[in-house]
């Protein structure tokens, strides 16, 4: 088998990093072996330009990750429903961030009709973000624009649907604190924008998403 340019020069850059490291700290790897106790759990889109470490300096160990197409919280996606119960009940995590990116292809594919293939299934559910904020979206002349405010809509949505589950609920319940966070990512920038939708009670609910235990 011959070895492509791309796959050799990753696995280079592997070696070069653990060097870098060790010289920088020779405990680095057997202190990192030991555990983690990240305060972070990030839920961020799947794309290649949004790293969630880089954006926010954090080194490894300090942030728990899920990624997925367009930052989807889907009440039945148990993949996202574990990462979660595990951030909030083993890891005690306290702040939870859902980062959205402007220039999202999930995004942007739930603004039109076009098949993809499988993928469809899961552009679903963000059309079904759409629908429920349509008239307003609609109401944007500029397709630019509609589309930068439906990423920023999709976040919001997302941040509620976290508070909705019982996992963050039952957390609130026995008096943990947890923090849920609305982020949108700056592809062209680099920075981020907070849309200030924080929660960190079910209060902000409505009644009906208010579980009691």
């Amino acid at each position: 088998m011959v070895m492509s340019d791309f796959y050799k020069k990753i696995l280079d850059n592997n070696k070069k990093w653990v060097e870098e490291k060790l010289a920088i700290d020779k405990d680095f790897f057997k202190d990192l072996s030991k555990g983690q106790n990240p305060p972070l759990l990030w839920i961020g889109c799947s794309d290649s330009r949004v790293p969630a470490n880089e954006i926010i300096g954090a080194a490894p160990g300090e942030v728990f990750v899920h990624r997925n197409i367009a930052n989807m919280v889907i009440h039945s996606d148990m993949n996202m429903l574990s990462v979660l119960d595990y951030a909030v009940n083993a890891l005690k995590i306290k702040h939870i961030i859902v980062c959205g990116h402007y220039g999202c292809g999930g995004v942007k594919a739930a603004m039109g009709n076009d098949s993809i293939g499988i993928i469809d299934n899961w552009i679903r559910h963000i059309k079904d973000v759409y629908r429920h904020h349509r008239v307003y979206l609609d109401s944007i002349i500029d397709e630019n624009e509609r589309f930068n405010k439906f990423v920023e809509i999709n976040v919001k949505e997302q941040v509620y649907d976290l508070a909705k589950t019982s996992i963050v609920q039952s957390a609130w319940k026995s008096g943990q604190e947890v923090s849920i966070h609305g982020w949108v990512y700056g592809l062209n920038s680099g920075y981020v924008t907070d849309l200030n939708v924080n929660i960190d009670s079910n209060e902000k609910l409505d009644d009906v998403y208010q579980l009691k235990f």
